[in-house]
């Protein structure tokens, strides 16, 4: 096993444990916490596959700017903060029995591949490539998601002001 098979696993390792927590903490802030440790596992996942471009988008993207927003979301928001005593259920049970069963056939899938020699060509200058190909062959794709964006961002906005409208009335 080299290096970076271990960061591999180790990563997402940590990926996974932050889904999980996620999933299971009660306190809203501490399940933000828990998915920026996801984000950032991911982003050193893309690091250790030589996408470096990617993953620092995966930092700026996810682990910045949707955490903030999310962040003051709740801070902005009422919600109560009751602490519920989860219990561990039969379809919890059945539910880790099939994530051990799809991992465990996943590993031995994985495990009898025979993968050719890899090509060592595929990290010089991947940001440039992606910028070149983003800006020719996908020019109108692009312009065309930053025209939807912009509708989307003017729709949050005037549906944002029939609810303050709505709320005034009574």
């Amino acid at each position: 096993m080299t290096g970076e098979v271990i960061a591999f696993f180790v990563l997402a390792i940590v990926a996974i444990m932050g889904g999980m927590l996620l999933l299971h903490l009660s306190n809203v802030v501490h399940m933000v916490v828990a998915l920026v440790f996801t984000f950032l596992a991911i982003a050193g996942i893309f690091i250790t596959l030589s996408a470096e471009f990617v993953a620092a988008v995966q930092v700026l993207i996810y682990s910045g700017a949707v955490t903030i927003i999310m962040l003051f979301g709740i801070m902005l928001t009422r919600h109560d903060d009751v602490s519920e005593k989860k219990q561990i259920k039969s379809s919890t049970l059945l539910a880790a029995g099939g994530v051990g069963a799809f991992f465990l056939l996943m590993f031995f899938a994985i495990n009898g591949m025979s993968v050719s020699e890899p090509a060592t060509n595929l990290h010089v200058d991947n940001t440039k490539r992606i910028g070149e190909l983003l800006y020719t062959n996908y020019l109108i794709p692009f312009e065309l998601i930053s025209v939807l964006l912009l509708a989307a961002l003017i729709g949050a906005i005037i549906l944002a002001k029939r609810d303050d409208k709505q709320e005034e009335k009574p």
